[in-house]
Formats: structure tokens, C-alpha cells, sequence
């Protein structure tokens, strides 16, 4: 068949059955992404004569003898689009692994359709900006600025891969081909709970294609966890590779290597298993009672699969309530939901002749996978090279690992390189979830206001394996009660083992959870005592003189740095109270209501965190940044050069990076827990200034001045009257033999705090139990902003991401455990259409733990969005609903017994 790719012809003939999206992607256009493959997402669009179609949707016989065009063919002579240009003066991605596809369907609009961009880009979803950069970009916004030398921080520059990723050259995990690659796919259980007593390969092991079938009886017999922290005794070692019991609907039964993705599904397919079915319990409190399933036989039996649990007390909260004048109590719950980054879960590992194996992977956390991998396999850390590329996403759900062992367990077995993509069916049920946490909350508070004390009990679903329960918990149980000063404070936790598809890390970390259950019992405590909710926080909130303390009596390292909460306060009550309720024209079955919630958030986990960073200058006068965080849509790539120009006098445009390597960077514990600023962005702030101080020292013995009389300027050293180019002066060093580079290393404590208030005003329809968000503002103290684009995108993606969270996405599941809505279409994630514009304030603070007065500033954004919106919908109703989502129909039901 004959076909015309951006121009050029082909004659190749097609697998059966093949569709155009893996057809382009063998010929190499790796701008033509995976998200779906059901045309539910968009990153595979592509133009078959003009017009933007699914490509995943499409047979490729097709498109033959058909005009197509991918990202890589959009540019004429050598110029971008002028919709590429658009998006790279608006900046208008993240990670960027939807961008290809988003600018084909942008590129193909007319007027009319842009009048409409809800309509015309439905069919493209972004997860993480939130679409205002998106927007903006249509309609010709620039918001890069200019620059200059010595002024980085502080000015909205350009990602340095922006061009890359607006053409489609942007490489992700998974853009590269490779001779005699083998891929591999899994087996998964059909049963919650099941011993496996037999699994027969020999039906499967006929397929042609089929390298080799690997079961629990080819796996390394040892226990890990897949979660990634500097500190592993947090988590439990509970799992292996493949085990010989199934804890949950979805885990990995079998993995089969072969040629071609079709054979290995359909020799698993064809592997007979015989299972042994073990009593299975999905619901946490059920399974806390004795007598309950045991889901792992060396869990304390009289524990009842409880994982962890947490308990503290200040002062005595008995003593407080009996001093209240008013008590509100009520148990709030929040459901389980997917992190759905768009480029899901990828993997490919391949030896050199030597026997050296390389991992190429989408972790957040690539030095710890590779001392897990070492640990699991007995592999010398010398002869284990893991690394990322640009990752498309990953809001905690990549601080796991879960490709790469199979992938390392099948090269070392065959000796070939082996890929591993999960699909999206997959990642739903085979990779983690946020964990679903139901809150007990108790509050008692004075005539006035004043809390008296505050108690909550939190229930955590883990699900099947721990990973990452103890440190969620310990979070819940955390910020969202520091953040409110009162005498009298207890807690009771558990995080509880289920027959549940496991829980893991998530945006917001557990703080989202229970931070949704306080500031919902707030309000509810305001109303009660007929004060304004933002009264009654202005009343309880923490001041900058306060011990900040939770539960724990331990010594602790958090500290104000800087504080801003209340100038986010009134940013949100300023903003909310220019519009009245029922402003709008709506007819008499809607309902109008405000609501706000506020959150608090030490930056980074109170385990150990650490990275490292190396600088070089350059024989043409630049610098050579090497810092070994990942980059995932969080701007790290962008903000640490800043840093280092910043400190060095010089334009970013001038310092080249290289991040996320255990090969080429130092050591870096993860890009979680918003550590990307305050921990990586220390250490490039400390080797920027020791570099800048070894250019200085040798300039000014160069110069015979001394170096107080030295600084930098751009590309230059001044020293005294006289100046000298840095390309000088390096070749000058080299002939002396002076090195001009520089290593340090940074460590999270103390840790210092960021705040965040969310407001929105509401719209609630009496008869169907629809929500509309009417005015959305936002408010955050992340002290000085390196990127005030980037900081304002952060934000915005977390809102649309609590949006979903609160409204709709909900993983479903039936009495089996089996999921019910395991797709993009069923499981629906916030579209453009979906997602109002919102007000975004920052605090004017600068902080002095910070990296040049920064905070973290990409996960708190979420926490206070769920509660804001539900307590706007409980001041437009007059009814609490204390559980997430807030469907329709779930309003519908109790409105409609008020009709």
C-alpha cells in the first residue's frame, strides 16, 4: 500500500488489524502518542486530509493513499505553525504529553470553531494545566518574558524543551526504537482472593512469537515494596514480583514475553490457570472486625489487617468538649480515584555487550528503583543504569514501581531488550489509586468561635498492599489539623488492608482527604453558631507565633519561613464578595451558594529527603547543570536553571540540563512531596553559588584583583576596570589546570510551611442535581514565585484536578471488586468544557527556609478545592453532603425529598 506521511511517500503494507496510531509510530512519528486507544483522549491526533482524526480509532489500509499529518509535519520550511508559536508564547503545557495532539485539533479550527473551544477541543483532554494556558494561547497570549542576565527569578521564562515538545521531538519514555526489542504483557486475576495452585504454559508457549511465560516460580522470592522513599522501613515489605496468592481483581498472575505485542495477550490469554478462591473483604471497617479474610499471613492477627495505626493527643480533648458551648459531629468520606497522567506506566530495559543493564523508565523516583531493582535481583549498583526522559505526568502515581521489574526480571532471563507499556484498562485496575478515607470529626467550639477541641477518627483503604499507607495516614493526621490553633487536639488513625486494588501516593498526599472532612465540619460548625465561615478560620487559624504541632509531642522541624494565610484569606473574601449571590439570570430551580476552605502544607515529608547537584562551566562560556530530580509537567527543568542564572548572574538560556540519571546526575531521592524546590532547588542554588565562587577566586588571581572587586555579568567577569568573557577566562584555567566546576548536596529540614485558600461561588439545580461553578478564585502563599506562568499553571491544573475529584471521577466497582468503569469514557477526568477560569492571587511573601524565598507550590493547590466547592453547594441547598463525588444523582436524592 502507498501512503504520504508529511509529504513524503511510502510503500509498506500494514499489520492486520493494525491502526493508523502504532503504524505511524513504527515509521518512526513519535509525536503520535498513547493514552487510550479507545479515541477518548486525543494525544494520537493527526490529520487524514486536513481533517484531525483519532488515529488510535483508524485501520491503518485506511489511510492509504491518503494525505497525513502528524505533529513533525506541521511546520513548513523550517517555521512552526503559527498555532505551535502560539502555544510556545503561551506556554501553554506542562509535561506535554497531550500537546501534539491538542495543537492538530487546534491547528484545524476555524472562526467559528474558535469561537466555541468547549465544543471544538472536547475531544482533547490535558490533566495537568487545566486548560487556561491552553485558552490562552487561542487567543494569542503571550506569557513568556524576556531573558535577562542576573534577573531569572522572578520572570515567567520559557520551559528549554518548549520547541521540542510544541514539534513533536520531544522524546517520552517509551519515543524510541530499537532492533529486536520483545514486549511483554501480564496475566491478571480475575479473583479478589485466590491461592494459584497451578498455571499450565503450554498452550500458550505455542503461540508463535512467544519468548518465554515467567510465574511466581521464576521470580527472586523477595519481599519489597513497590512504593519509593528515601526511608523504605516506612513502607511494608509485602509484595513480590509475581506471587503465588492474588490479594485484589487486577494483580499480576503471569508475564509473558514475545516478538509483537498480539502474541503475548494472546498467549496469556490462552494460560490455564487453576485458582484455590480465598474469602475476600473490600470495605475497611469489615475488615478491621475479627474474624474478617487476612489478607497477609504475617500481618498480627489481632490486628485484624490493620497496616498501621495512629494515635495522639494534646492537651485533652474530653476537658474541651465539656467546655464547649456548641458540638458538631459528623463522618465525611471521600472515594477512591485515579491519577489518569496520560502517558501511562512504560518501561524498556536492554545489556550492553558488557552486561550492564539500562533502564529507561517514567519514575519520579529513578534512584530508588534502581536500588530496589539491586536489592530484588541481586544486581552490583555499578552494572545498573536507570534513567528518564520526559515524562508525561505522573502526580504521585510514578513514585512506584511497577514496570521495571519484570522488564529487568525478562532481559536478564533472554538477554534481549524488553518493553513494557501498560494500557489504560490496566492502569486502572493494576496501578495505584488515591486512598478512600472516611473521617470522623468532632468539634467543639465557644459562643464565640473559639474551638475548644477538635477529634477526628480516619479509616484509610489501602487496599490489597501498604505502599505508602503509613506516610498517607500519618499526612492525614497532620495539616489539617496544624493549620487550626486549639488547646485540645486528638486522633485516632488506621490504614487498613483490603482486597482492593492498592492505594499509593496522589496529589495531596492524604492531606487532601481529611482536609475535605475539617473544613466541611467547620462550616457546619459556623452554621451552627450563626458566624461567617471566614469569621470562624480568621478566629481558629494558626498565627505565625504558634507551635505548630498536630497529635505528635516529638520534636519537630517545621518552621515559619514566611506566612501568608492571611492575606490569602482576604484575597478570596475580596474576590467572592464583588459578586452576590444570585447575581446571575437563572430561573427558580437553581440555587446560588459560596463556599471556601483553606489548607496548610510542610514542605516536603518529615522522612529524610536529600539531592545532589553538579555544575560545570563550559569551554564557550555557558554551564552544564546536572541535578538528578525528574521532570513530569512540574517545571523543574525550567525553575532550576532559573535558580542557577539567577545566582549566577547569567540568562538560562545559557545553562544546559540534565536531569533524572543514575548515571549522569547525583543522587536525588524523588521529585515528590514538593521537594522539586525546596530540596533539588537548594542543591542548584549551592552549587550555582560555589561555582560562582570558583570563577570569581581564579578571575580574580587571572586579573590580580581581588575577588571582592569580582562578580559575574552575563557572559562575562568583571573585575575592577577590566573584563574578560568566561570562554576566556575557562581557557586560561585550563592551561593552569584549574577545574571550574562544583558539587553539593541538600537535605529537607527544617521544613517550612505553604498555605492555600480556595473560593467558589455555585450554581445547584433543585430538579436534576446538576452543579455549575460560576466563579472560581484561588489564593496561595508559596513565598517568592521562581515562575510566576509556571506557579499559576501548578495551580490551575490542581484546581481542574480537584474539580474532578469532587464532581464526578469515581472508580466503580461490584460486589467481585472488579471495576466497572475502567476507561477514559466511563471514568470521565475534567475537559475543557469542564473548567472554569479561576482568580489566582499570590501571598507577597519570601520565605527565609526556601530556596531564594520559594515553598513548594505544585500539591497543596488541590487539598482545599473539594471542600470549597462542597461547602458552596451545602450554603446553596441548606444540606450537607459529606461524601465524594457529588453526582446528580446523589444530589438529586436528597433534594428531591425537599421538593
Amino acid at each position: 500500500m502507498n501512503y504520504i506521511i508529511n509529504g513524503r511517500k511510502f510503500s509498506v503494507e500494514p499489520q492486520p488489524g493494525q491502526c493508523l496510531r502504532t503504524f505511524l509510530r513504527e515509521r518512526g512519528y513519535f509525536g503520535v502518542k498513547k493514552g487510550c486507544d479507545a479515541g477518548d483522549c486525543g494525544v494520537c491526533t493527526v490529520w487524514l486530509d486536513g481533517i484531525p482524526v483519532h488515529s488510535c480509532l483508524i485501520p491503518a489500509f485506511r489511510a492509504a493513499d491518503r494525505q497525513i499529518t502528524t505533529i513533525e509535519g506541521l511546520q513548513q520550511d523550517g517555521k512552526l505553525h503559527p498555532v505551535q508559536q502560539a502555544f510556545l508564547d503561551a506556554q501553554a503545557f506542562q509535561c506535554g504529553f497531550c500537546t501534539a495532539g491538542m495543537i492538530m485539533t487546534a491547528a484545524s479550527l476555524n472562526d467559528k470553531d474558535r469561537a466555541n473551544l468547549p465544543s471544538a477541543l472536547k475531544g482533547n483532554l490535558c490533566r495537568c494545566t487545566g486548560y487556561r494556558s491552553i485558552d490562552d494561547a487561542m487567543h494569542g497570549v503571550v506569557s513568556v518574558d524576556e531573558d535577562r542576565a542576573g534577573m531569572a527569578c522572578g520572570q515567567s521564562l520559557k520551559n528549554p524543551f518548549g520547541e521540542a515538545i510544541v514539534t513533536g521531538e520531544a522524546r517520552y519514555t517509551l519515543d524510541i526504537a530499537m532492533d529486536a526489542v520483545l514486549h511483554l504483557k501480564v496475566l491478571r486475576s480475575p479473583h479478589p482472593h485466590a491461592r494459584i495452585r497451578r498455571i499450565d504454559r503450554s498452550k500458550a508457549m505455542n503461540v508463535t512469537g512467544v519468548i518465554a511465560i515467567f510465574t511466581w516460580e521464576d521470580v527472586p522470592r523477595q519481599l519489597y515494596s513497590t512504593a519509593t522513599h528515601e526511608d523504605h522501613l516506612v513502607d511494608p515489605d509485602d509484595t513480590y514480583v509475581l506471587d503465588d496468592v492474588v490479594r485484589f481483581v487486577g494483580q499480576q498472575v503471569a508475564a509473558v514475553v514475545a516478538e509483537t505485542v498480539g502474541a503475548a495477550e494472546e498467549a496469556c490469554r490462552l494460560l490455564d490457570v487453576e485458582y484455590e478462591l480465598l474469602p475476600a473483604v473490600f470495605d475497611s471497617e469489615e475488615a478491621m472486625r475479627p474474624g474478617a479474610p487476612l489478607l497477609h499471613a504475617n500481618s498480627n492477627k489481632s490486628c485484624h489487617n490493620v497496616y498501621v495505626d495512629i494515635h495522639g493527643e494534646v492537651g485533652n480533648v474530653e476537658e474541651g468538649f465539656k467546655d464547649a458551648d456548641a458540638i458538631h459531629e459528623m463522618t465525611y468520606s471521600t472515594s477512591r480515584v485515579q491519577h489518569v497522567h496520560l502517558e501511562t506506566h512504560g518501561c524498556i530495559t536492554w545489556q550492553d555487550n558488557d552486561g550492564r543493564l539500562h533502564v529507561r523508565t517514567s519514575t519520579q523516583a529513578p534512584f530508588i528503583t534502581k536500588a530496589k531493582l539491586c536489592h530484588i535481583f541481586g544486581i552490583p549498583s555499578r552494572d545498573l543504569h536507570v534513567f528518564t526522559e520526559r515524562i508525561g505526568g505522573g502526580f504521585g502515581g510514578k513514585q512506584e514501581m511497577l514496570v521495571e521489574d519484570l522488564c529487568v526480571l525478562a532481559t536478564l532471563k533472554t538477554g534481549r531488550p524488553v518493553m513494557w507499556e501498560f494500557t489504560r484498562q490496566e492502569q486502572f485496575i493494576g496501578a495505584t489509586t488515591r486512598h478512600p478515607m472516611t473521617t470522623r470529626v468532632k468539634l467543639g467550639a465557644k459562643s464565640d468561635g473559639t474551638l475548644t477541641a477538635i477529634e477526628i477518627r480516619v479509616v484509610s483503604n489501602t487496599g490489597a498492599y501498604g505502599g505508602h499507607a503509613g506516610e498517607t495516614l500519618a499526612a492525614a493526621l497532620g495539616n489539617p489539623l496544624t493549620v487550626y490553633r486549639c488547646p485540645n487536639k486528638k486522633a485516632d488513625g488506621y490504614a487498613v488492608y483490603t482486597n482492593m486494588v492498592p492505594a499509593g501516593g496522589f496529589r495531596g498526599y492524604g492531606s487532601s482527604q481529611t482536609t475535605f472532612a475539617i473544613e466541611c465540619a467547620i462550616d457546619d460548625l459556623a452554621r451552627l453558631l450563626g458566624m461567617s465561615v471566614f469569621e470562624i478560620r480568621r478566629k481558629n487559624m494558626i498565627q505565625p507565633n504558634d507551635w505548630i504541632e498536630s497529635i505528635w509531642k516529638d520534636p519537630q522541624d517545621i518552621t515559619f519561613g514566611s506566612y501568608g494565610l492571611d492575606q490569602c484569606l482576604d484575597y478570596v473574601e475580596a474576590a467572592l464578595a464583588k459578586t452576590p449571590n444570585g447575581a446571575t439570570s437563572r430561573d427558580k430551580d437553581w440555587v446560588e451558594g459560596k463556599g471556601i476552605a483553606m489548607a496548610m502544607l510542610e514542605s516536603g515529608p518529615p522522612t529524610e529527603h536529600r539531592s545532589g547537584a553538579e555544575m560545570r562551566l563550559l569551554p564557550d562560556g555557558g554551564y552544564h547543570l546536572a541535578v538528578g530530580s525528574t521532570e513530569f509537567g512540574n517545571g523543574s527543568v525550567t525553575s532550576h536553571r532559573q535558580i542557577a542564572a539567577s545566582v549566577l548572574g547569567s540568562q538560562a538560556e545559557y545553562i544546559s540540563i540534565i536531569n533524572g540519571d543514575t548515571d549522569q546526575t547525583p543522587y536525588d531521592t524523588g521529585t515528590f512531596a514538593s521537594t522539586g524546590t525546596v530540596v533539588a532547588g537548594k542543591a542548584v542554588a549551592l552549587v550555582a553559588e560555589a561555582l560562582r565562587d570558583n570563577i570569581i577566586e581564579f578571575a580574580a588571581c587571572f586579573t590580580q584583583t581581588t575577588p571582592s572587586a569580582c562578580r559575574l555579568d552575563g557572559t562575562h567577569v568583571l573585575c575592577g576596570e577590566q573584563q574578560i568573557s568566561l570562554a576566556e577566562l575557562y581557557a586560561a584555567g585550563i592551561k593552569q589546570g584549574h577545574r571550574f566546576e562544583a558539587r553539593r548536596k541538600a537535605y529537607l529540614s527544617p521544613r517550612t510551611v505553604a498555605f492555600n485558600v480556595h473560593g467558589v461561588r455555585v450554581a445547584v439545580h433543585r430538579i436534576t442535581g446538576a452543579i455549575e461553578i460560576l466563579q472560581s478564585v484561588h489564593a496561595a502563599d508559596i513565598g517568592k514565585l521562581i515562575n510566576p506562568m509556571q506557579c499559576r499553571g501548578q495551580i490551575e491544573g490542581a484546581i481542574a484536578m480537584g474539580i474532578g475529584w469532587v464532581l464526578y471521577e469515581k472508580m466503580l466497582y461490584d460486589q467481585t471488586g472488579t471495576m466497572l468503569n475502567p476507561a477514559v469514557r466511563t471514568y470521565r477526568i475534567p475537559a475543557f468544557a469542564d473548567v472554569p477560569h479561576s482568580e489566582i492571587y499570590f501571598a507577597d511573601t519570601y520565605d527565609t527556609v526556601g530556596t531564594l524565598g520559594a515553598k513548594s507550590q505544585g500539591e497543596c493547590a488541590i487539598n482545599p478545592v473539594a471542600p470549597a466547592i462542597a461547602n458552596a453547594v451545602a450554603n446553596a441547598t441548606g444540606i450537607r453532603f459529606p461524601d465524594l463525588p457529588l453526582t446528580p444523582e446523589r444530589i438529586y436524592a436528597k433534594l428531591s425529598s425537599q421538593l
